[in-house]
C-alpha cells in the first residue's frame, strides 16, 4: 500500500505540474514513470493490470463510436498501406546510414535488425491519439475519424505480425467467433433493460473484458482487438454513446497506469539517448508523409495536417515489436529501454505540437498551393448558411433543443451544423435545415461570413475544448455578431465571459430553469416572460447569464 501511495503522489504531482506549464497531464505521467524508476521505489504489480484494463476499455470505447465503413475508404486503407511501406524503407535507410556513420547501438547491426526497428517506428499510438482527440472533442471530426481509421488498420497489421512471428496459428476454434454477431444481437436486448446507472457501466466492462479480451486471448488472438470488435458489434445500440461517456472517466484513470508504465521500462544512458533523439528527428518526416498522402486522397490541407500531426508519434506497439525481436535474438534487451525512451519523447513532442491549436494549422495550410474546391472529397467542400439568421454548432441534445426553440418559439431562421454525417442525415429526414461541417475549421467560418444574414452563432458542442477552438476560428474570420456558448462548469462559463462571449450558459443550471418554467406554467395566475405583454412578437430572453 505504501508503494502504491508513493506512485499515486508522484503521478498526481507531475501531472499537475504539466498542467501548470500548459502541457497535457499525460506528459507528467510519463515523467512520473522515469522518476519512480530512478528513485528505485519498488514494483507495483497492479500497475500492469491497470494499464492493460485502460487500453482494453479504450479500444472498446473506440469500437462503440467506430463506423466500420471508414476503414473501406481509400484515404484510410490505402494511406495506411503506402505509409507503412515508405516508412519502413525510409526508416531503414536513415538508421543504416547512422550505423555506417558509427552511431553507438546501431553500429554493427544487421539490415534485418534495422528494418525491424524501422517497422516498430512506423506505427502511431492508438492510446495517445484517441486521448488527444477526446480532449479536443474531435473524435467525430473528419480528420479524427480518418486518424482513428488509420490506427485501426495499423492494429490489424499488428495482429497479423504477432500471429506470424509467434510461430503458432490461432486456435481452430477461432472460426466460432462469427457467432458473436447473433450473440451481440441478444446482448443488445439485455442492454436495453439495464437502465442508465451502474448496471450499464458494468455491462460495458464485462463486454470489453469477457467476450472481448478474454475470449480472443483464449483463441490465440490479440485481446485488445477483441475488445474493439465487440465494441463495433454493439455500436448500433441507441445507448452506445451514453455507455462510452459513462466509461470515460474510468478509462482515463486506468490509462494513467499505462503512461506511467512506459517510463518504468528502464533508465536511459548517453548512447540510448542519442538513438532516441535520432528517432524523434524522424517524426516530422512521418507527419509530412501523411500530409502528402492525405492530400493525394483529395482531403483539404487543413484536414491532412491535423490528421498527420495527430499521428506524429511512436506507438506502444513498437515496444511489442522490439520485444519480439529480443525473444528471437535479433535485438539486445537494451533496445526495450531504447524504444521506451523514443515512445515517451514522441508523446512529449506530439503533445507540444498538437497543443499549439488549429490556428497554427490554418497558417501553414494558407502557405500551401490552392486546391480546387470541386475536386475535393465531398465532406471537404464548403457549405453555405444561406439566409439563416442563427447558426447552431453541434446538433446533439442541447443543440437540437436550441434549434427547435429558436425556430418554433422565436420564429428565427436557423441552420444547424454538425460533423457527424449519420446524425445530419437523420435530422434532415426530420425536416431540419442542417449542414455537415467542422466548426473548428477557419474556412467554414469564412464561408458563413459571406452570408450577411447570419448574426448569431450558438456553440453547443459538448466539449469545452471544441467550443474554445471554434470561438478562436470565429474571431479570426472576422465574425462580429453575437456568440452564445454552452458550458458544463462554472469556470468554463467564466472563461467564456472573459473572452467576449455574449451569452455563456451552464447547461445544468439551464435544466433547473426549464424545470421551474414547466412548474410555473402549471401554477395559477402564471404570466410567461417569453412574450412581451404589450406585443404579439416573441422576444429573446435575458442573456446576462
Amino acid at each position: 500500500m505504501t508503494v502504491a501511495a508513493i506512485y499515486l503522489v508522484i503521478a498526481f504531482g507531475l501531472g499537475g505540474l504539466a498542467m501548470a506549464v500548459r502541457l497535457p497531464p499525460l506528459v507528467g505521467f510519463l515523467a512520473a514513470g522515469f522518476v519512480i524508476n530512478a528513485l528505485d521505489i519498488g514494483e507495483m504489480p497492479q500497475l500492469e493490470l491497470m494499464a492493460d484494463l485502460g487500453v482494453t476499455l479504450l479500444l472498446f470505447a473506440i469500437g462503440l463510436k467506430l463506423d466500420v465503413r471508414i476503414l473501406l475508404r481509400r484515404e484510410v486503407w490505402l494511406t495506411t498501406s503506402i505509409h507503412l511501406v515508405i516508412s519502413v524503407v525510409l526508416g531503414t535507410t536513415v538508421l543504416w546510414l547512422a550505423a555506417v556513420a558509427g552511431m553507438a547501438m546501431l553500429s554493427g547491426q544487421s539490415t534485418t535488425t534495422i528494418a525491424l526497428l524501422a517497422f516498430a517506428m512506423s506505427f502511431s499510438s492508438t492510446v495517445f491519439v484517441v486521448k488527444v482527440l477526446e480532449e479536443r472533442g474531435e473524435s467525430h471530426a473528419l480528420y479524427g475519424r480518418v486518424a482513428i481509421g488509420v490506427l485501426v488498420m495499423q492494429d490489424i497489421v499488428a495482429v497479423v505480425f504477432l500471429t506470424v512471428t509467434s510461430g503458432t496459428l490461432p486456435s481452430p476454434w477461432a472460426v466460432t467467433l462469427v457467432l458473436l454477431w447473433p450473440l451481440t444481437r441478444i446482448l443488445r436486448r439485455v442492454w436495453s433493460g439495464l437502465g442508465h446507472g451502474e448496471m450499464q457501466s458494468l455491462f460495458g466492462i464485462v463486454m470489453a473484458l469477457v467476450p472481448g479480451y478474454a475470449l480472443f486471448s483464449a483463441l490465440g488472438l490479440k485481446g485488445d482487438l477483441g475488445a474493439l470488435i465487440i465494441g463495433v458489434l454493439l455500436a448500433s445500440h441507441p445507448a452506445s454513446s451514453e455507455l462510452s461517456r459513462s466509461l470515460f472517466h474510468i478509462k482515463e484513470l486506468l490509462l494513467v497506469g499505462f503512461f506511467v508504465s512506459i517510463g518504468l521500462s528502464g533508465l536511459p544512458d548517453v548512447p540510448s539517448l542519442g538513438v532516441a533523439l535520432l528517432m524523434v528527428l524522424l517524426l516530422p518526416l512521418k507527419s509530412v508523409l501523411y500530409l502528402a498522402l492525405f492530400a493525394m486522397m483529395k482531403l483539404r490541407y487543413r484536414t491532412a495536417l491535423l490528421a498527420g500531426l495527430s499521428l506524429m508519434n511512436y506507438s506502444e506497439f513498437g515496444l511489442i515489436v522490439v520485444s519480439v525481436g529480443v525473444t528471437t535474438g535479433l535485438l539486445a534487451p537494451s533496445w526495450l529501454v531504447e524504444m521506451s525512451i523514443a515512445v515517451a519523447l514522441s508523446f512529449v513532442v506530439s503533445a507540444l505540437v498538437n497543443g499549439r491549436g488549429h490556428l497554427m494549422v490554418e497558417k501553414i495550410a494558407a502557405r500551401l498551393p490552392d486546391q480546387d474546391d470541386q475536386s475535393l472529397h465531398p465532406e471537404e467542400r464548403s457549405g453555405d448558411a444561406g439566409d439563416a439568421e442563427v447558426v447552431v454548432i453541434g446538433m446533439g441534445r442541447v443543440g437540437f433543443a436550441a434549434y427547435q426553440r429558436l425556430t418554433e418559439h422565436y420564429r428565427l431562421s436557423v441552420v444547424g451544423v454538425d460533423y457527424d454525417g449519420p446524425r445530419i442525415r437523420r435530422l434532415a429526414e426530420q425536416g431540419l435545415r442542417v449542414l455537415e461541417g467542422d466548426a473548428t475549421d477557419l474556412d467554414f467560418w469564412n464561408q458563413l461570413r459571406r452570408s450577411e444574414s447570419v448574426r448569431i452563432a450558438v456553440l453547443a458542442m459538448p466539449r469545452h475544448g471544441a467550443n474554445v477552438t471554434a470561438l478562436a476560428c470565429l474571431r479570426e474570420s472576422g465574425f462580429s455578431g453575437t456568440v452564445a456558448a454552452v458550458a458544463r462548469y462554472d469556470d468554463e462559463v467564466q472563461w467564456a465571459k472573459e473572452h467576449g462571449v455574449s451569452i455563456a450558459f451552464n447547461v445544468y443550471a439551464g435544466a433547473g430553469l426549464e424545470l421551474a418554467d414547466q412548474v410555473g406554467h402549471d401554477a395559477p395566475g402564471f404570466v410567461g416572460d417569453a412574450v412581451d405583454p404589450e406585443s404579439d412578437e416573441p422576444r429573446m430572453p435575458d442573456n446576462t447569464r
